[in-house]
């Protein structure tokens, strides 16, 4: 062959009959197989021999060697480009923690100056007046100090002059905030810093209002990075609109604009909040690029912004961003939020949704660095996701859903909503909308197959205070369990609606599920905070007639704040009807779930435990139970639950509509209420079993039995030998890469436990994880060849399964190489249960 390409060797003092060298035009022709197929089977590579006469005088061994050692190039050049990634990272970690540091070291500086400062004063005091009058000094001490560090300055007027004035005031004011000491900084809960994490985040302590600040690293340029996050719709899921009424430039090559903007509120309880702010967009001498903002009131001076019917005007503290070239390409970004969000004009419950600044972190804050950290991802990466989309179009079903949902809860008057009249009791508000032009725009007007409606859109909502019951765990088995909430005519009813020929109103009935759901997921973002899924309604129908017409329905469904740990953060299951195309411009009318967590501490136990939720839910009040208290502030964990469904109705039968709607949200609210109580931690008692969570001493108690067993059995660990302490052991078992279970021993066999890649292939969580039994996952051939190996199993005490095919709860099908099954034994030795470990499985 002739000389080329040395990258397969070219050591001479090797045996030169062990390597062979390619021409370039056959590394060009690998090269090319190599993108179609990266590992391609023996008989594949034979084919690939005889398609390729340039490649006949390559032994097919030799071919098999060459895409070995491109793949291992390939996971190399990955790995080097993820190192380089994770290295430039920690170095502009390192340079803001420099940078905090410095800035606690001033500030231990000033509050030990300041301590002296009043310790003298007490002692001089103290010598010529009584301690009244030591009050006094201290008090004017203070007084003059904070009269020297704000000083006020008249108002200014609304000339171009004055509005300079005010913007460079509140450039400084921002600046000392986000690099300085003017707001005492502290971490926030659950908030640790690493290379995967999002970026450091703090949040004020002791300051007016809430405010929360972060400094974060991402792969963008810093102007693309100033017009991300000036765009606030595209991802601040809570506004409403962003208007620039007024623009001008400055002489110094800045930019000032007056912004009205209007925020949704998060439930039906409160009010909805709007701001009046100038917005001052600037360079500093160092080649940052700054965005300020703050609210203009009275003692700042400016134009004013009379008061809007539905909102309350709050006022924006100065906040914004500074974005600043990072060396390697990037931006280095801190982001201030600084509010004051009128807590005094809603109910006292609501009250720590406006005063908690971790609410204000988990909304605002970090959703600027999740947006820019996910917009980053793609722009480094071409990538596609479900149904062949690309990200920006999932991204915008996302936003529809969550303004036509938070359009819902609010139900302004500028979009067409009217409030209806009641049945005599007001646990559920009707509103309608007459004119769903409004809501819609021109895509209602364009939309095919959508009914010109001679009626327009209905709204049933309520919201109601949960106790001691975590959101993330309940929107989990709202997702997950369909039928313990919904009734199968009404989502008949809300698909067929936007058809040609709508269907008759049907009469509610909760858990009237006639078919199963199957969950096909499009997209997730980066921290997997939050999904996007088409769910698959199978066998729904009203009648006989449209059951054969129509068997199967489909909702676009977004699901967020399943992460238990997020502090402060709040859960939401939204879905709308959608035709099975999922054509970009499908009119959505979304219903759903969003469940705000009202305390600012997090619940100490994990929702992720496994709980015999059927039992639960079927004993009554009147039903014995063991209480059992797994933390001392379970009790105190409150949340409110906020719920609207919306339905399109004709004139004629708005009424039998409105009826429907209050009977189905009704319905609903006492299933969510049963379910809550079941979730409750207080209700957990003496049926859980075997089935508790990580973390407690029967979970490991039988990480321990599962290692020791697949020991005795099998004569190898089945983790790594350092893995000794308990802990360590339940841990390392739980982050197996491949799937280990473990079944019970009843005619029935039902999972008991998982590990996180077992429920990820399961595609469940612990809490559901005893509503699925062995027989439901395994395909025909897996439940023969676990028949004929279970004698086995249980004399041997192991058995290696072949390779094949489970499904899983949502109906997908997962593949793995091989399996190996075997017996677990308690400490006396006696059968406790059957441990399954499937290896490199994937979703087919």
């Amino acid at each position: 062959m002739a000389v080329t390409s040395s990258k397969e060797g070219k050591s001479s003092s090797m045996d030169q009959g062990k390597y062979v060298r390619y021409t370039a035009e056959q590394v060009e022709a690998l090269e090319r197989l190599y993108h179609d197929c990266p590992k391609p089977s023996s008989i594949r590579r034979q084919q690939l021999i005889r398609e390729c006469p340039i490649l006949s005088n390559i032994e097919p061994k030799q071919i098999k060697v060459w895409f070995q050692n491109r793949r291992c190039r390939e996971k190399q050049r990955k790995e080097a480009s993820r190192l380089q990634a994770v290295n430039r990272k920690l170095s502009a970690m390192n340079k803001l923690l420099m940078e905090e540091n410095d800035r606690l070291q001033k500030q231990v500086s000033q509050l030990v100056y300041e301590n002296g400062y009043f310790r003298q004063q007490l002692q001089n005091a103290s010598i010529a007046t009584t301690d009244t009058s030591c009050e006094s000094v201290v008090t004017s001490v203070k007084h003059q100090q904070q009269n020297h560090l704000t000083p006020r300055d008249p108002p200014r007027d609304a000339s171009p002059a004055g509005l300079l004035s005010i913007a460079e005031e509140t450039l400084t004011e921002f600046l000392s905030k986000a690099k300085g000491n003017a707001v005492e900084w502290i971490q926030m809960p659950g908030m640790k810093p690493g290379p995967d994490a999002i970026g450091i985040v703090t949040i004020s302590h002791g300051c007016t209002g809430v405010a929360a600040r972060a400094c974060s690293l991402v792969g963008i340029d810093p102007t693309k990075v100033a017009e991300i996050l000036k765009d606030r719709t595209s991802w601040l899921r809570d506004c409403r609109s962003v208007d620039v009424l007024t623009a001008f430039s400055t002489g110094n090559g800045g930019t000032i604009e007056l912004l009205y903007m209007q925020m949704y509120a998060p439930t039906t309880l409160a009010s909805a909040r709007d701001f009046w702010t100038l917005r001052y967009t600037s360079v500093l001498e160092d080649g940052s690029l700054v965005v300020c903002e703050r609210s203009l009131s009275g003692t700042q001076g400016g134009p004013s912004m009379p008061a809007v019917q539905q909102f309350v005007r709050a006022e924006m503290q100065p906040s914004g961003y500074l974005i600043r070239p990072c060396e390697g390409g990037g931006s280095l970004i801190h982001i201030v939020d600084h509010m004051d969000l009128e807590p005094w004009s809603v109910p006292e419950v609501l009250r720590p949704l406006y005063e908690s600044s971790t609410v204000l972190a988990q909304k605002v804050t970090m959703s600027a660095l999740r947006h820019l950290r996910q917009i980053a991802q793609e722009v480094s990466s071409d990538v596609v996701l479900g149904w062949g989309r690309q990200p920006a179009a999932l991204r915008t079903f996302s936003q529809r859903l969550c303004k036509g949902f938070n359009e819902a809860v609010n139900g302004f008057t500028d979009d067409g909503w009217s409030l209806m009249g009641n049945d005599g009791m007001e646990d559920v508000t009707i509103l309608i909308n007459s004119s769903p032009s409004k809501l819609f725009g021109q895509q209602f007007a364009s939309s095919d197959g959508l009914p010109a409606l001679g009626g327009g859109i209905l709204c049933a909502k309520a919201s109601m205070l949960l106790q001691n019951v975590p959101p993330a765990l309940l929107v989990r088995f709202l997702r997950e369990h369909r039928s313990e909430w919904a009734d199968s005519n009404i989502d008949a009813y809300s698909a067929a609606s936007w058809k040609a020929t709508p269907c008759t109103v049907p009469s509610s009935r909760i858990g009237g599920f006639g078919g199963g759901q199957v969950i096909l997921p499009l997209a997730h973002t980066v921290e997997h905070e939050e999904f996007l899924e088409v769910i698959k309604l199978e066998n729904n129908g009203l009648t006989q007639e449209e059951a054969l017409l129509s068997r199967d329905m489909f909702l676009l469904q977004l699901c967020s704040g399943l992460d238990e740990n997020a502090v402060g953060a709040c859960a939401e299951l939204v879905f709308a009807p959608i035709d099975a195309s999922l054509a970009d411009s499908s009119p959505l009318l979304p219903s759903g779930f969003r469940v705000i967590p009202l305390d600012s501490g997090m619940d100490g136990n994990s929702p992720n435990r496994t709980l015999d939720l059927a039992s639960a839910l079927e004993i009554g009040s009147a039903g014995a139970r063991t209480s059992v208290d797994y933390g001392g502030n379970s009790g105190n964990l409150r949340s409110v639950l906020t719920i609207a469904f919306q339905f399109t109705f004709e004139n004629h039968l708005r009424e039998n509509v409105a009826s429907m709607a209050r009977q189905y949200v009704r319905g609903v609210v006492a299933s969510v209420q049963r379910v809550a109580m079941a979730l409750a931690p207080s209700r957990l008692g003496s049926h859980l079993g075997p089935r508790l969570p990580p973390g407690t001493p029967e979970a490991l108690t039988l990480a321990r039995w599962v290692c020791q067993s697949y020991r005795f059995h099998l004569g190898v660990e089945l983790l790594r030998p350092n893995s000794e302490v308990n802990e360590s052991l339940l841990k390392t078992l739980w982050h197996h890469s491949d799937a280990i279970m473990c079944c019970s021993l009843k005619s029935l066999p039902v999972f008991t436990f998982a590990n996180q890649a077992g429920l990820d292939m399961l595609e469940t969580t612990l809490v559901a994880l005893q509503d699925i039994s062995l027989e439901k996952i395994l395909d025909d051939n897996g439940r023969k060849s676990f028949c004929s190996d279970i004698a086995q199993i249980m004399q041997q005490g192991y058995a290696y399964l072949p390779a094949g095919v489970c499904v899983s709860s949502m109906g997908r099908p997962a593949s793995y190489d091989r399996a190996i099954a075997w017996k677990v034994l308690n400490d006396e030795e006696n059968p406790h249960c059957i441990a399954f470990m499937f290896m490199n499985w994937s979703f087919v």
